[in-house]
């Protein structure tokens, strides 16, 4: 079959030729460096030594931004004290999260702790170590490590859905098809899982066409099962082809399945998006017809929709119509709802569902839901109520700030002018305290902020780490950066400013 699915994809030219083979932020008046980790951060709220965070830290701390990996390999090498650090798997994952958009550090940090002595990498550190590189388009560098896992009989269908969904995102989609060809090599099966995989992803990323050719020279060996079907519903309403979307409904039953509500909730996603709502109820109105009622996911697609265009009151009344349909709501819908009431100015209702209404039915929050409390509150100018229910989740068990997090945080603090004291101390307990890796949104938010806010300086070092780590800055932030330094006379950094412009 391999040889045959291989002469029939190259007829069609979908193979190419084969080519597989630490921060702690601290600012002061406009200075932005790096500084060692603080020892309270090594301890939880009720006093307890977090296991395992003096030696995060420690690592971390050894890391310069901006360095190669070899650099970093190299530097914890010779560390005595970082020789010291007994590794887990658990240190070694929090280690690579910590260097999620810093492939450079997470690599050399890999690399050493895989030289230890006694210490074997698992496979969930390649996976996220190979995802890490595919993320950071350091594609020839994701496939050397592909092959190694290869050779140590470490890859799992995970980390192939890892590699083909990089390949794909990537524009590379012919990779994508090469490594499900390979599939047996890897001590892998063809079977559906890995058909749907392959699907799936290349539906993901636009490239229906070549996942329905894929597909029909595949379904006389592999039988397709309902997940197969409501992908392709997903790829057809994913590049706005709906009636495709409906045929494929119809091509389901004809092998043997009916729509479920994955099926119906996509193509309502699809009409939501247009903002069709009349085709949304009518398609309600149906699913209910064929016995396929709608659950918690089809009603927040409608509500999370409705909000987007400030259809508020129509919004809660989903919520109702939930509620009457005897459907239990989740986490998601809770989330949807606080959102939906705090734009419509109803602060304290969005309250009571998070502290009454939320714990009554048995249904816990999570991130999202204190992020959607948190932000509400910072658009409403309750700045320390928002901070109160940080410091809330920072001691709760179920779960842990992110980055998604602080974005109202500090934006808040530019609002009220609090950049040295609060923006400080938040910067510093994102790294610090919860190893979060800043993303292309937050150094954006951070350098408009701080010029807006006459910090051009403290702006400018966040810029040039930004390139240290290899994270492209937008050409916006470029130009606004670039219009404060030559203000200030910072005649240096408006020139390398304008010649890393040139590159873009």
């Amino acid at each position: 079959m391999i040889g045959h699915f291989q002469s029939c994809l190259r007829s069609i030219q979908f193979l190419t030729q084969p080519s597989i083979s630490r921060a702690l932020f601290h600012a002061s008046s406009e200075s932005f460096t790096l500084a060692p980790p603080v020892e309270s951060s090594y301890f939880s709220a009720s006093g307890h030594q977090v296991v395992g965070q003096y030696d995060i830290d420690v690592l971390i701390g050894k890391v310069r931004v901006g360095s190669g990996h070899e650099e970093v390999f190299q530097c914890l090498m010779i560390d005595r004290e970082c020789n010291a650090i007994q590794l887990s798997h658990d240190l070694v994952d929090k280690l690579l999260h910590r260097f999620n958009d810093d492939w450079k550090s997470a690599l050399g940090a890999f690399k050493w702790a895989a030289s230890r002595p006694g210490y074997k990498p698992s496979p969930q550190a390649y996976d996220l170590m190979v995802d890490i590189l595919g993320k950071m388009k350091q594609m020839d560098r994701m496939k050397d490590f592909l092959e190694e896992m290869r050779q140590g009989h470490l890859v799992t269908l995970n980390t192939i859905a890892k590699v083909m969904r990089r390949f794909a995102g990537a524009r590379e989609w012919e990779n994508a098809v090469r490594i499900f060809d390979e599939l047996e090599t890897f001590g892998l099966e063809k079977n559906t899982d890995s058909m749907n995989l392959l699907l799936d992803t290349l539906c993901k990323e636009k490239y229906i066409e070549q996942a329905r050719k894929i597909f029909l020279l595949l379904k006389s060996h592999i039988a397709p099962d309902s997940h197969t079907f409501n992908i392709f519903i997903h790829g057809w309403c994913n590049i706005n082809r709906v009636d495709e979307a409906h045929w494929t409904i119809q091509e389901m039953r004809g092998h043997g399945y009916h729509p479920s509500v994955i099926s119906y909730t996509t193509i309502i996603q699809f009409y939501c998006c247009q903002c069709n709502f009349h085709k949304v109820y009518e398609l309600l109105d149906e699913m209910a017809a064929q016995g396929c009622p709608p659950n918690a996911v089809t009603y927040t697609t409608v509500m999370s929709s409705l909000l987007k265009v400030e259809m508020f009151e129509e919004a809660l009344q989903i919520s109702l119509r939930l509620k009457t349909a005897g459907c239990k709501p989740d986490t998601l819908f809770y989330n949807c709802l606080i959102h939906v009431l705090g734009r419509a100015g109803q602060v304290k209702d969005a309250a009571e569902v998070f502290e009454v209404e939320m714990p009554k039915i048995g249904v816990s929050p999570n991130t999202s839901t204190y992020n959607c409390m948190i932000a509400m509150l910072c658009h409403h100018a309750q700045q320390q109520k928002a901070l109160t229910l940080l410091q809330e989740m920072e001691n709760s068990k179920i779960c842990k700030p992110d980055v998604q997090t602080y974005y109202p945080l500090l934006k808040s603090c530019f609002k009220t002018g609090k950049i040295d004291s609060l923006l400080s101390k938040l910067l510093n307990d994102m790294v610090n305290k919860h190893h979060l890796s800043l993303d292309i949104s937050a150094y954006s938010l951070l350098i408009h902020g701080l010029c807006r806010a006459n910090r051009s300086q403290w702006a400018y070092n966040l810029f040039e780490e930004m390139i240290r780590k290899d994270i492209t800055p937008k050409y916006r932030t470029c130009r606004l950066l670039l219009d404060e330094v030559k203000e200030k006379n910072m005649y240096h950094a408006a020139e390398k400013i304008e010649d890393f412009m040139k590159k873009l």
